[in-house]
């Protein structure tokens, strides 16, 4: 299952932002990847989404397998789009 999303925090996807999308996508036993510019980080692993220092207004998509897969992209969708 794969989402498209506009990053909408105004200082992009910051530590801060990270973490919390690292926290939500733990809860979840699902192989989770966000891709941007064709680069793909594991949703897990902070240091690969700061890695990708991607700025306000930037379109993500956010890819997961498993049998919780829709519900952890919605919950990374909401942090995402706030």
């Amino acid at each position: 299952m794969k989402k498209s999303f506009v990053i909408k925090s105004t200082s992009g996807l910051h530590a801060s932002l990270a973490a919390k999308v690292v926290q939500a996508a733990s809860k979840y036993a699902v192989d989770i990847n966000l891709i941007y510019k064709d680069k793909v980080i594991d949703v897990k692993s902070i240091l690969g989404l700061m890695s990708l220092a991607i700025p306000y207004g930037e379109n993500v998509v956010v890819e997961a397998e498993g049998d919780q897969a829709e519900q952890a992209i919605d919950d990374i969708a909401t942090l995402l789009q706030k």
